[in-house]
């Protein structure tokens, strides 16, 4: 299980070497916390970065991985041909920083691992590739995500509404939301 983890995330330091990363890491920037006692089973877990080692008992994943927007549907290739699936899509509103993050969770069906990917794109503008043509079962939840945040997945085939009414000009979970 390690050792996989460990190409998984030779694999990305790889891919975000090759291209540009975000300026700043994802928010709320969660420092590795120490491990209790040094042991062979517990991953020493990494600084603030593109990519972070977590404890799977403390955060409920095992990798945190920041990325640019146009890097999502490389990281989803990786996370396909290395046997995970998508478990769910979100959208964080950081309003204050006038940018948008989109929450990518992954996770391994036989090896216990779950990987969670984050993209930042400007809140004014907020448009990624669909990573649909990787996962089809993202299709749903980048619908959702477009639906509540009102963030654009670029070559996605139907971003009608899908749980708001037909009409709706809205995204009921940005922050500056007013009913």
């Amino acid at each position: 299980m390690s050792a996989s983890l460990d190409r998984i995330a030779e694999r990305f330091t790889q891919l975000l070497g090759q291209t540009a990363v975000p300026t700043r890491p994802p928010m709320p920037v969660s420092v590795a916390t120490p491990a209790p006692a040094a042991s062979a089973a517990s991953p020493t877990p990494s600084p603030p970065g593109p990519i972070q080692r977590t404890d799977h008992a403390l955060k409920g994943y095992d990798l945190n991985v920041a990325v640019s927007s146009r890097q999502v549907v490389l990281v989803a290739e990786i996370l396909d041909q290395e046997g995970f699936a998508l478990d769910a899509i979100t959208g964080v509103d950081w309003l204050a920083q006038g940018e948008m993050e989109i929450v990518y969770d992954y996770f391994h069906p036989t090896a216990s691992l779950r990987v969670v990917v984050r993209a930042r794109v400007p809140r004014a503008e907020p448009d990624l590739p669909t990573i649909s043509s990787v996962f089809p079962g993202a299709n749903w939840h980048e619908r959702e995500t477009h639906d509540f945040f009102g963030i654009r997945f670029q070559g996605h085939p139907n971003l009608a509404p899908f749980l708001l009414p037909e009409d709706a000009d809205f995204h009921p979970l940005r922050k500056d939301y007013q009913p």
